[in-house]
């Protein structure tokens, strides 16, 4: 077994109903005003009341921050990290998906640290100190409430990364039932999302390692085996508890066995086209399992055992084909587009797509496979 190091965050509350004991935990962590990091549509849908009452019933006062918009721009953040400082705010609560709680890990470091945002993108660069920091995901998809990771969108439209040990929340709080009012598309995508991360650990290059082997494929099956009832039911409270736990499990796999080609390949999708990001990732499952098969076939043959536990054994090729064909299936059944063109890509936006996700080396050196510009460019064609 080779050296390893795994993190992850230090407290983990799974519980349904726990949204109304944040102001317990708030409290516990030694805050009495907080900033809580949302968008408008969770407000507006009632999403965000319990922990708001749950902060309030704790003599916690709350400063609602609920201007997030997805893939969030610079200016975004930094009007977040100016509303922390004007509240005089002593924590961060992030509350919803993978856009409010990147938000929340940038104002909990910058709004008492001496370094701008742009000083940080990259790898170890965030300096600290940082406010304390809560995570409560409302989707069961990016897995940021376990994750030293936090993505921008740039002014130019490009996705950098703020990675550092200092962006693991304090505490990440699950609570099932915040998830129930989640759209069937948005629940697809999410789900997509988290097997993706589950999937790109497994067969991550470097830093692959038995504790992220042993989530990703306990999160793969978790996900697999409740992805098609959330998506038909989405008040299904057990499956919707399942799909959060498989989404917290993948997310601790890849945040120590980092992703590879699929995310690398997504994020200009999300930057220049402003597509979801669990739709980007799905939209390139497909063809970059297709290009990494003859450097994964052993991994995915062993993957194929998470999503199909009851088919019978068959050789490796066999069942890493197999795999292939299930994750296939799977998106498309799903509520989503399926086609590059059905958001809006064209032919002539491929070359430019495809020199984007060459600029994507710290997720690139992780795949199984080495890309090349070609390569890029020629899976972004398949599945235009």
């Amino acid at each position: 077994m080779s050296n390893f190091v795994f993190e992850t965050t230090p407290r983990i509350v799974c519980e349904d109903g726990a949204a109304a004991r944040l102001g317990q935990f708030a409290r516990e962590l030694g805050a009495r005003r907080v900033l809580v990091v949302t968008d408008r549509g969770l407000v507006e849908a009632g999403v965000v009341r319990p922990a708001l009452e749950g902060l309030d019933a704790a003599g916690v006062e709350a400063v609602l921050f609920s201007d997030v918009l997805a893939d969030p721009p610079e200016a975004a953040v930094e009007t977040a990290v100016a509303a922390a400082r004007a509240a005089g705010a002593e924590a961060v609560i992030g509350l919803g998906g993978g856009s409010s709680m990147d938000t929340a890990k940038l104002v909990a470091l910058l709004a008492c640290a001496k370094q701008g945002l742009p000083e940080i993108y990259g790898i170890g660069l965030a300096k600290g100190p940082r406010l304390p920091l809560i995570q409560v995901p409302t989707t069961a998809g990016t897995g940021s409430e376990v994750t030293p990771i936090a993505i921008v969108t740039t002014p130019t439209d490009e996705k950098k990364g703020v990675v550092s040990p200092l962006l693991y929340p304090d505490l990440a709080v699950l609570d099932a039932t915040l998830t129930l009012g989640l759209p069937a598309a948005v629940t697809a995508a999410t789900g997509i999302d988290a097997m993706v991360h589950a999937i790109e650990a497994y067969t991550s290059k470097h830093k692959k390692n038995p504790v992220s082997d042993s989530l990703a494929l306990r999160a793969l099956r978790l996900l697999s085996e409740n992805m098609r009832a959330v998506v038909k039911d989405g008040t299904d409270l057990a499956a919707r508890r399942a799909m959060l736990q498989g989404s917290l499990l993948a997310g601790m796999a890849f945040a120590n066995a980092p992703v590879g080609a699929v995310h690398a390949l997504a994020y200009p999708l999300g930057g220049r086209f402003h597509v979801p990001h669990g739709l980007s990732n799905a939209l390139v499952l497909a063809p970059v399992l297709e290009f990494n098969l003859p450097a994964a076939e052993t991994l995915y043959a062993e993957l194929y055992e998470a999503v199909a536990p009851a088919a019978p054994k068959r050789t490796s090729n066999l069942a890493a084909r197999d795999f292939i064909e299930t994750m296939a299936g799977l998106v498309a059944d799903m509520p989503m587009a399926q086609r590059l063109r059905e958001v809006g890509v064209t032919e002539a936006d491929l070359p430019d797509l495809a020199k984007d996700a060459m600029n994507v080396q710290r997720l690139l050196v992780n795949n199984p496979r080495e890309v090349a510009y070609e390569d890029a460019l020629a899976i972004y064609g398949v599945v235009l």
